[in-house]
């Protein structure tokens, strides 16, 4: 199973984050992040929000990092963990901007980089940087196609509903010859797009029966047996793991992730400081070993 981990600090949840997180630094997180890397753990995530309303904070939080920047920085301090935008949202970018600065991500991180891509609900944001609302899931699906054509390539060309380019040259590109794009969401919509034109599904806030129900209805479609490869399935924890003092807890959770269908876990942490943070990163690997 792939473990990665909510990466601490970069972003503060209402109600949903630790203490000290709200006073803490990137040299806390590149700790951390390098701990995760010495152990094996196959990524990191990092979302993306521009700005968000003072009336919305309240619920969804104020504080996003940069996910660009901020793995750019983790690059240079970690040698295998992966970096996974967790989501970008698509119809803030056109697709050959993206395209162009995670590629160039990719060749600084030799190939690290994990595209998780979303669809975006905040209308106030799309409204600020000029991007239209409606109809935003159909303008998804069209930049998840322009993206595939354009992530690996110098001189990309697509023709699609939204998105149109040619004899353009994007120089640098993504080193992998396909960049991974991870599909985030909680609704059947999400999944069924991960499965028709990404990767991967990396759904959060839903409980393990719903995620159950969901990945069964997705089997018995035509688009998942046609797939040419498996789809990754990066499950999130509804409440935050403590592998250090329940450790049978963790693993009968993970043990319903896998009888599920997960290939991997977004992981929320019990916390409350970097050192614990560290211990309970290094509990979970022993206890997956």
């Amino acid at each position: 199973m792939k473990l990665g981990i909510v990466t601490p600090v970069l972003t503060l949840l209402p109600r949903a984050h630790a203490t000290w997180e709200d006073t803490g630094t990137f040299a806390d997180v590149v700790g951390i992040v390098q701990a995760a890397d010495r152990l094996g753990y196959h990524h990191c995530t990092c979302s993306e929000h521009v700005a968000i309303p003072r009336e919305v904070a309240e619920t969804r939080g104020a504080r996003y990092w940069d996910p660009l920047a901020t793995f750019g920085a983790l690059s240079t301090a970690t040698t295998n963990i992966r970096f996974a935008t967790h989501v970008l949202v698509l119809g803030y970018h056109h697709p050959l901007a993206i395209a162009k600065r995670y590629g160039t991500l990719d060749e600084i991180t030799d190939g690290r980089v994990i595209l998780g891509v979303g669809v975006g609900s905040l209308r106030e944001e799309f409204d600020l940087l000029g991007a239209p609302f409606d109809g935003r899931g159909d303008r998804a699906d069209d930049a998840m196609r322009a993206l595939h054509a354009a992530l690996s390539r110098r001189m990309p060309e697509y023709h699609g509903t939204y998105y149109e380019f040619e004899n353009f040259v994007v120089d640098p590109h993504a080193r992998q010859a396909r960049m991974p794009l991870w599909v985030g969401g909680r609704t059947a919509r999400s999944l069924r797009r991960a499965v028709e034109l990404g990767d991967g599904w990396a759904p959060f806030g839903l409980r393990t029966a719903e995620l159950a129900d969901m990945l069964a209805r997705a089997r018995d479609t035509v688009a998942w047996s046609e797939r040419a490869e498996p789809i990754d399935v990066l499950l999130q924890n509804e409440h935050p793991l403590d592998p250090l003092g329940e450790p049978d807890r963790v693993a009968e959770q993970l043990a319903k992730f896998t009888s599920i269908g997960a290939t991997g876990v977004n992981v929320r942490f019990v916390h409350h400081s970097v050192e614990h943070y560290c211990e309970q990163l290094s509990a979970l690997a022993a206890l997956t070993a």
